[in-house]
């Protein structure tokens, strides 16, 4: 959710809309999440806290400023590259393209200065890059085949007469989708929800929720809402990639089953925030660029009365 977010750059290719629209849209439940994890923190910090203990004080070797310059010598440069990426973005000096790769290029750089950058790790990062660009190649071939199909046979018509009849108008369909998101990101990845999924809702979406906040945001709120609720499918098995990434950093001592119990808060959080967004469009659409709302009935345009010169007689009766 938090930018500079992959997952919002494709949900934004796949509504058509702006990757920067995108990213001012999901400023505000970004936020908005951020705070619900500190208090969370802060809830388990006071009622158990032995299960957040603090450093032993064997490990606690930097103090004062000594800390903070550590702190800052690791916080500047990310800052940096940050700004980079987004930073150009909401200024207008570059495309979500141009972004990227100058935050590529920043990245080269930090590397190198701080001595890593080498042939095996530049190798690495371009090795990763083709296998990820090549899958998401061929999941958008194989989506595009289904979507032609499926509306060869009649079956956008289908799911529009199924979505836009369910009972409770925008908050039933915004319930439905959320619920049918949620459980089918426990067998699919992000990049299959978006390729597949999207293309046959969004028309949807935007007829339904252009009402609500305008056809120009109604989109933008239903990817970053979608984007908030897609997040739990990195927590929950059985394809929660943070799962795996922890099981694989975590201490042997440390069982599967309490990583997994341990992600429930977290998802409940999440959904949390999914109901927020869907209850305060605001949280979305607060700095998103208002419309220019004109009525045509009242613009005058006043043509000035211009005074023709005298025409001139050259005989014959002939005036011009």
């Amino acid at each position: 959710l938090i930018p500079p977010s992959l997952v919002l750059v494709v949900l934004a290719d796949q509504l058509g809309k702006s990757v920067g629209d995108m990213y001012a849209g999901a400023i505000g439940p970004s936020i908005i999440q951020i705070a619900l994890f500190c208090i969370w923190v802060f809830i388990v910090s006071m009622i158990w806290p032995k299960d957040v203990p603090a450093l032993p004080p064997e490990a606690r070797t930097l103090h004062g400023w000594k800390l903070f310059a550590k702190a800052m010598r690791g916080i500047v440069p990310s800052m940096g590259l940050i700004f980079l990426v987004l930073g150009t973005i909401f200024v207008g000096l570059a495309t979500p393209t141009e972004a990227g790769a100058m935050g590529a290029v920043g990245s080269l750089a930090l590397a190198a200065f701080n001595r890593t950058l080498t042939r095996p790790l530049v190798y690495q990062g371009m090795a990763t890059t083709m296998r990820i660009t090549a899958m998401v190649v061929y999941i958008l071939i194989g989506a595009r085949v289904f979507s032609l199909v499926f509306q060869g046979v009649g079956g956008k018509e289908w799911i529009e007469h199924l979505l836009t009849g369910l009972p409770g108008g925008q908050v039933g369909f915004l319930i439905f989708v959320n619920i049918f998101v949620f459980v089918i990101a426990f067998f699919l990845d992000f990049f299959e929800i978006a390729f597949i999924i999207l293309p046959m809702i969004a028309p949807i979406a935007q007829k339904i929720l252009a009402p609500v906040v305008g056809p120009d945001a109604a989109l933008i709120w239903f990817g970053v809402m979608l984007c908030v609720n897609m997040q739990t499918s990195f927590l929950h098995p059985p394809f929660g990639f943070a799962l795996f990434y922890l099981r694989g950093v975590a201490p042997r001592e440390v069982k599967s089953s309490d990583i997994y119990w341990g992600a429930v808060p977290w998802i409940g959080l999440q959904l949390i925030m999914v109901a927020l967004v869907i209850a305060f469009p605001i949280t979305v659409t607060a700095l998103l660029d208002k419309p220019i709302d004109v009525d045509l009935s009242k613009v005058k345009i006043e043509v000035p009365q211009i005074e023709l010169p005298p025409m001139i007689d050259f005989g014959q009766g002939q005036k011009q």
